[in-house]
């Protein structure tokens, strides 16, 4: 005989196969940890499109202000060389560099601005706006070999290297596509004066990174919804794991259920010690027995003191027969107590004449009336 443990065939994770949809704790608990449904291409694939698209409109502006920067910046080599007898000191150049770096940063500052708020808003929307700085913590888990060799032969890295063949052959076919018409001008640059090739160069890359973009968004969408159906089946629990959750928020049901009784209890005993000091048990005779007191000082309305059904229905009685309080059958009335008035409640005004006569009985047999 070969003994075996069912528990190595389970599917990740103690309690079976994970088939429940995750818990808004669990969808909290891996929020804090960095983990969400989030496209990094879509990140890419935006700030891709809004670079072009502003080198589209902001290009030429581009263009005339380095055309002014290095004239400028060339003029004052001869009137510093000339200032020093034909030296130029290594603070000056140093500081004709840093302001010819200062002029350029100020000019592609507007393309650099653009492409990181194009970045950022793109993970607000995906994910909305909530930090953590746990991702970045170090983790002495991730230096698992193991691990490590799995993730290489994983699905994750599979779907990976699937997009990023799309990615190649996809430009691949836009760039073939687009530049099959552009050769010949292309190979005609020498014939025209040098800012019109630039021009037309940078025409031909913009174009053509538009279209790139275009194509990359494609991708970037696919890759979102892959995404979330992906963290969507990570995040799923087994129905242990589920119980497990409920028991540390909420504790555990038997310990709960034990709590309960034991307030039963002791509601209990405290009914039955009120009970000597009942005016009167109402009984249906024998499902439903209900006591009432009536003290003008205490309320102006009788008052429930008790009240139960079957076994301590008969309690009731019992208790009610050894201190001599007075026990009257009455079916209709003893169900409406029971059903519609808690213990130390006043009954409600509908039922002041069936209830008043009842202690009107009573008093009359006890001689107080």
């Amino acid at each position: 005989m070969i003994r075996y443990n069912l528990q190595f065939f389970a599917k990740e994770g103690q309690g079976g196969e994970k088939t429940e949809p995750a818990t808004q704790k669990k969808l909290e608990d891996a929020r804090k940890e960095g983990q969400v449904a989030k496209s990094r291409e879509i990140a890419n694939g935006l700030g891709l499109l809004a670079l072009f698209l502003i080198l589209r409109f902001w290009v030429g502006n581009m263009g005339n202000q380095l055309m002014e920067i290095f004239p400028g910046f060339y003029d004052r080599i001869p009137e510093l060389v000339t200032f020093w007898n034909g030296m130029m000191p290594q603070t000056d150049t140093a500081f004709l560099f840093r302001r010819m770096l200062i002029q350029l940063l100020l000019i592609v500052a507007p393309v650099l601005l653009v492409g990181f708020a194009v970045a950022f808003l793109s993970d607000v929307v995906q994910v909305k706006w909530k930090p953590t700085l746990k991702p970045l913590m170090p983790k002495f888990s991730k230096l698992n070999p193991i691990s490590g060799f799995k993730k290489i032969f994983s699905v994750n890295a599979l779907v990976e290297l699937i997009k990023s063949i799309a990615k190649i052959l996809l430009i691949g076919f836009v760039c073939y596509n687009y530049l099959q018409d552009k050769w010949v001008i292309l190979l005609n640059l020498y014939d025209i004066s040098l800012m019109q090739g630039l021009n037309l160069a940078a025409e031909v890359v913009i174009d053509l990174g538009i279209r790139i973009s275009a194509i990359y968004m494609v991708i970037a969408l696919a890759d979102l919804i892959y995404q979330r159906v992906k963290f969507k089946n990570d995040m799923k629990m087994t129905k242990q794991e589920i119980k497990e959750e409920y028991k540390q928020q909420e504790g555990d049901p038997q310990i709960k259920g034990q709590i309960r009784q034991k307030m039963r209890e002791a509601s209990r005993r405290r009914m039955m010690q009120e009970l000597p000091q009942a005016d009167v048990v109402i009984t249906n005779p024998t499902h439903y027995a209900v006591a009432v007191k009536y003290d003008p000082q205490v309320a102006d309305a009788p008052l429930v003191t008790a009240k139960g059904e079957g076994y301590l229905a008969q309690k009731i009685k019992d208790v009610a027969r050894e201190n001599h309080v007075e026990i009257v059958e009455n079916k209709p009335l003893a169900r409406m107590l029971y059903a519609n008035v808690d213990i130390g409640q006043a009954i409600p005004p509908e039922l002041y004449q069936a209830v008043a006569e009842v202690l009107a009985f009573v008093y009359h047999l006890q001689g107080k009336v």
